[in-house]
């Protein structure tokens, strides 16, 4: 099991940032693919389709989103924090931690990390800034 850690500075409110993570339009609309999302404790969730799914274990309001990743049979749980912080003004910072992840899903899992889902959602966090 492998831990992936990653920070990224948006041009973006707390508040915009915690509601492109979980409102299920704005997902839709970042992703391109219908999402399954309710920001309520222990409710399951689905991104890109099906490509993510797990469920949410905590929630702090523009500050925090914690999910559990399903990974089949996997013992133990793989927990993605992803926690929000103002930066002076207009900005934030994103820092993700996903732990236990799989040794044969982690190269997958943090090209996709990177690639996809942070480079999305700062694409689209920030498209309006031009």
């Amino acid at each position: 099991m492998k831990t992936f850690e990653t920070k990224m500075v948006v041009d973006a409110l707390p508040e915009d940032v915690y509601s492109a993570l979980t409102n299920a339009f704005a997902i839709e609309l970042w992703t391109g693919y219908k999402a399954v999302m309710e920001p309520v404790e222990g409710s399951e969730f689905e991104m890109w389709e099906g490509d993510i799914c797990g469920r949410i274990v905590r929630l702090v309001e523009n500050e925090l989103v914690e999910q559990e990743w399903y990974f089949g049979e996997q013992e133990e749980e793989s927990i993605v924090s992803i926690k929000i912080m103002p930066r002076g003004k207009n900005k934030a910072t994103i820092a993700v931690t996903h732990t236990n992840i799989p040794d044969e899903a982690y190269e997958d899992i943090t090209e996709g990390w990177t690639e996809t889902y942070l480079a999305g959602l700062k694409q689209f966090l920030e498209e309006g800034d031009d």
